[in-house]
């Protein structure tokens, strides 16, 4: 199946949701994986540090309304650890601007409560491979959404972290921005995938970024209409 990760342990799953049927329905469908594992549960974004020192996750299914320590606040503080695991927010709305906001700080996507399971699945997979969970039809409407002073101001920071890289940098932060896999970069670029692989590494260095959904969305930045 693609998106499957080719590893002999599974992929050790968290979820972070205050609704106890959400909690209970996410924990029952992913059951059905059989390269996932649910090692926790957790109603709050506050218990989030204390739940991932004590399961290890590779990823966290992050809800953004919590009753306590909100999801944004939560991944941003996760986010920050070394070696935090992914995040993957959900929302109810997509168009939702705190979805836009926690991808900012630093989750790797984010899903609706409404996908479907195989959909939620393998979403999980594909952040694990390296591969952000992003909708561009979305990404629009929440760009959208945004005042446009801080639309320009942050326009005018994109650029600026744009022509802090060279020639062939541009051409692959402006691929991952468009939303391709580094196969299809390293091929449309002539390169290596593990060349594709040292480039992004060194523009996430440049750049002061931490993942290459914050890479794409300073590209779309960059891009957006003056």
């Amino acid at each position: 199946m693609a998106g499957v990760i080719d590893s002999p342990q599974p992929i050790r799953v968290l979820i972070v949701d205050d609704d106890a049927l959400v909690r209970a329905g996410l924990t029952l469908m992913l059951k059905g994986a059989a390269d996932l594992l649910v090692v926790g549960a957790v109603a709050d974004g506050g218990e989030v540090r204390a739940a991932v020192d004590r399961y290890a996750p590779d990823v966290v299914l992050m809800d953004i309304r919590m009753s306590g320590l909100d999801g944004i606040e939560a991944t941003r503080r996760l986010r920050d650890r070394p070696e935090a695991p992914e995040v993957v927010v959900l929302t109810t709305f997509d168009a939702d601007e705190h979805v836009f906001r926690a991808l900012r700080a630093g989750a790797s996507g984010f899903l609706l409560k409404d996908t479907p399971p195989e959909g939620i699945v393998d979403a999980i997979r594909r952040v694990v491979g390296g591969e952000p969970i992003l909708s561009p039809s979305v990404t629009r409407r929440l760009i959208a959404h945004l005042v446009p002073e801080e639309e320009s101001r942050r326009r005018t920071d994109a650029r600026t972290v744009l022509a802090r890289l060279s020639e062939r940098e541009r051409e692959v932060a402006l691929a991952v921005g468009q939303g391709k896999p580094n196969a299809v970069i390293a091929a449309e670029l002539h390169m290596s995938v593990g060349t594709v692989k040292g480039y992004i590494s060194r523009i996430l260095t440049k750049a002061a970024l931490d993942n290459r959904v914050q890479l794409a969305l300073v590209v779309h930045d960059a891009d957006s209409a003056s």
